[in-house]
Formats: structure tokens, sequence, C-alpha cells
């Protein structure tokens, strides 16, 4: 399940085939670490998006349209100045790194051809998007290292490009009959290990598919193979690198039942027990494989502040709730108080003035009780004090209820907004929720620079079942709402889980 080396290079041989030759029309920046590029090439437009996400960096083709910021960034507006219009000459991978070079040619302020590339390294958490001159100098990145970040190498404007072999691992292009021999299965190390450990651009599980290919184990030690063994293996080795030379991609993905579980340039034979589905274009698995999760963990991101917020308010209420339960066994005992005070005043004229306690016959029940006394005050000025203790707590019980009935409205209230943050797909259900939470009150409403801009509808999940009929799920209490006092009908069927917080579904 890694964007290894071999998925990069189907991906240049895709790109380089559909888009050498055009021109870039649009560049927007979606996100702070994205950019959609829109290219025109033989009469059909084309989207290429590049993610820098240290989650989840991308690079592939894509029909799906990204809503852009209203001001563009910084580094969109620098790369409209110096590739508006520009012509892609080629798309190059460094080696099996996964680094590529889009070659562009386009003219300056002063008319002058020159030609620059854009460094796309799709690295996890050192991923960037560079913009690099005929100089081979940084003109700006979209993400900027200074050395604070990084001793290994800076990105900044103004210094040289250049790629850190911070791994030292051999070029698969490069590998020789005496490096298989001599250097890669002299590691202690299991035979999976070998491969990806010491050729770059190969995966965990390219790695294990050339084991089983060649009928061995990938968790076995290299240790254990023989010469046989070994010639099986580099003959697996060079049929995958014949095929990546001649760009012969057969681009897959592995699912377990529904659910995607790996995905490469290559189809697997490993897999005994799932299905390997082959796609046309590297980008049509790439898009199929992260889309959703690159969806969701956009939205993750941007819901960090919303759902820290709504989990403090949460943990104020469960300790509120658990101070009320508290307070609320204080007062279990209070009619003990008002039946001390009745027996008081029925009996008191037994008491003497010296004693400290009465002794009598309980009507309620028929059994004898003894009631402290104050041998200060007199029957009835006793009797009084239970009353009045009795009253105090009675008051107290019904507060405490009432306030813990607002507090489990509010906990339920703020659970069902943890359940619409789960669900939400799109920044504008965010907006929904943040405004849900501004109009209870739960958080300050965030200021815009634009006065009285509204906020965009969002609107709820909308599918049809196999027989026809529309079915619509709501992601936020708004859309539960408006689907059950507006949309439903008579004849309309209405869905929800019992005593737990959710979507309303008709």
């Amino acid at each position: 399940m890694a964007f290894d080396g071999f998925t990069i290079a189907a991906l240049v041989s895709e790109m380089d085939a559909k888009l050498t030759g055009g021109h870039i029309q649009k560049i927007a920046q979606p996100e702070a670490d994205e950019l959609l590029l829109s290219i025109k090439n033989n009469k059909t437009q084309y989207k290429l998006q590049i993610s820098a996400s240290p989650s989840l960096p991308l690079i592939h083709l894509t029909n799906s349209p990204k809503p852009s910021p209203f001001t563009a960034p910084g580094f969109c507006m620098l790369l409209r100045k110096h590739l508006g219009g520009a012509k892609i000459l080629s798309f190059e991978q460094v080696g099996l790194e996964r680094v590529i070079r889009i070659q562009l040619e386009n003219l300056n302020e002063l008319g002058d051809v020159v030609q620059k590339s854009l460094m796309v390294e799709i690295m996890g958490k050192h991923s960037n998007i560079i913009l690099v001159d005929e100089k081979n100098t940084i003109v700006d990145s979209i993400k900027h290292i200074n050395g604070l970040t990084s001793s290994v190498r800076q990105v900044l404007p103004g210094l040289d490009y250049f790629i850190p072999n911070t791994q030292h691992k051999i070029n698969p292009y490069e590998v020789t009959t005496n490096d298989w021999n001599e250097t890669l299965f002299i590691k202690p190390v299991s035979i999976a290990k070998m491969l990806y450990g010491s050729l770059s651009g190969f995966s965990s599980s390219l790695s294990h598919e050339l084991a089983y290919r060649s009928h061995l184990d990938g968790d076995a030690p290299t240790a254990s193979l023989n010469g046989n063994d070994k010639s099986a293996l580099m003959e697996q080795f060079r049929s995958i690198m014949q095929q990546t030379k001649g760009r012969d991609f057969s681009p897959c993905i592995v699912f377990r039942g529904a659910k995607p579980i790996d995905f490469g340039a290559f189809s697997f034979a490993m897999y005994t027990d799932c299905t390997c589905k082959t796609y046309e274009s590297m980008s049509e698995v790439v898009e199929t494989f992260y889309g959703e999760k690159d969806t969701l963990e956009r939205i993750r991101q941007k819901s960090i502040d919303l759902r820290k917020s709504v989990t403090n308010i949460l943990e104020r209420n469960y300790k509120k709730r658990d101070m009320q339960y508290k307070q609320l066994k204080k007062t279990d005992g209070k009619e003990k108080y008002k039946v001390y005070g009745e027996l008081l005043t029925t009996y008191g004229y037994q008491l003497s003035e010296t004693d400290t306690s009465l002794t009598c016959v309980n009507y309620y029940n028929n059994e004898e009780i003894t009631i402290p006394v104050d041998e200060t005050m007199t029957a009835i000025e006793n009797a009084n004090k239970y009353f009045a203790r009795y009253n105090k707590l009675k008051r107290t019980e019904e507060a405490v209820k009432e306030q813990q009935e607002e507090t489990e409205e509010t906990i339920t209230h703020l659970e069902s907004i943890m359940t619409e943050l789960d669900i939400a797909r799109k920044e504008e259900d965010l907006l929904v929720i943040r405004q849900e939470l501004s109009d209870f009150g739960y958080m300050k409403e965030k200021r815009s620079g634009k006065k009285g801009k509204p906020i965009k509808k969002s609107k709820p999940l909308h599918f049809i079942s196999s027989d026809g009929y529309d079915i619509f799920v709501g992601k936020n209490n708004y859309q539960n709402d408006e689907l059950t006092f507006k949309t439903a009908t008579g004849n309309d069927w209405w869905f929800h889980a019992k005593n737990m917080p959710g979507s309303h579904v008709i």
C-alpha cells in the first residue's frame, strides 16, 4: 500500500503520453500544500492534481473539481506568473525515486524563451513542490525548509536544487550481477527487506510479490537462499525492470471483499484470497484507492479545532454531570428529616428540658425510632429545624434534577455534533457545524473579513435504492430537522438509531 517508485513510473508514463506538448491553462491551489493544474493538449482538457500533504502526498490526473480559495496563495500567484500558458516539454522520473521533473517552456518578461522545471517530491512528510529555473536554482517552493527544520537540505528561494541521497540505495536500473550476488544477499535480513531496503523505488508489497513469483517466502532470511533461488529472484527482478523500461504496466487494486487493501503498477499474484481488479490508468487506481482517504484526511485536519472545542466542552459537562450526581446522592435522606419533624410535632410533649433525644413509635411503619434533639430548643423549634433541612434538600434535589436534565441535553447535543464531525465530507459541512456551535453558545462566532457573507448550504447525503427510492441522510442536526419536518411527507419512511446520536434518514 505504498506510493512506490514503480507507481511513479506508471504515472509518469501516463502523464507524458497525455500531457507532453500541452499548455497550462489554469493554476489553482485548493489547499495550502496542493496544486491543481488545468492542461489543454490535443483539444482535450486535463486536470493534474499534485499534493505535498505530509500524510498523503499524491500526483495523478483527475476529473474531480475542487473549490479554490477566494484569494490565491503566494505560491499559486508566483506559478501563474512563471508558468501561466507554459508548454510542457516532458515528464521525467529521477531514477526510480519518488521524484518527478516536469520540464516546461515559457516566455519571460522580455519575451525570451526560458525553461523551468516543476519538481514534485513524493516523500512522505518531506514531500514538496519546487519551481526551479534553467540554472537549477530554486525560484520558490510550496513548503520552505530552513536550517532549523532540516540539516540535510534547505529548500529556500535562491539556493541550488538537489535531491539528497540520504538512504544510499542502489538505482535498480544500474544493478549488476556483481551487485546482486555480492552486495544484496550478504545483508542478514529477510528477502523482502533486502529488496526494498537496498533498491530505490521498491516497496514492501512489491518485494513480497517478487519473492512469491520466485516461489520463495519473502519473510525468509537471505542466508537460506541457494544459487537457484537467487537466480529465480534475479529473473523476476529483471522481468519487472524490463516491463518498467517498456512502460508495460498493468495498474490494479486488490480487494478483499469490497475493501481495497493494496494497489500497484503491476498485477499481484500473492493475494490468493482476494480479487485483483485491473484499471486502464494508474491515475484511476490512485484516485480510486486514495480519493476517499484524501477527502477524509483533509476534513480531519480542518476539523481539528472544532473537535478540540467540542471535546473540551464535553469533558466539562461530563464532570458537571458527575458533580450533580454526587449532589443528588446527598439529598437521598431528606424524607427522614420530614418524618422527624412530624413525629416531634406529634410526640414533642414527652420531651423534658434535659432530653437530647426522643424515642417514640414511627406511625408510618409502627417501629420504634430515636430522634436526636437540641436540648436548648423546644420540641416545635426542633421540628421546624428538621422541616427546614427537609425543605432545603428538596429544593436542592429539584434544582439539581433540572440542572441534570439540561446537562444531559447538552451532552446529547454535543455527542451528536461529534457524530456530525465524523460523517462530514465537505468544508461546507464544517461551516454548518461551526455555525451550530455558535448558535447554541458553545463557541464564539468566527469573524470573517467579509460582513454578512452567507454560509454555503450543505446538502444531505442522497442515495437511490435498487428499486428506485430516494434515500436522504442528514449530516448534521440542521439537516436532520430539515429532512424530518420539511422534506418528509406522510408517505415517507423515517429511520433513526434509538437513544443514539446520528442521522435522520428519509
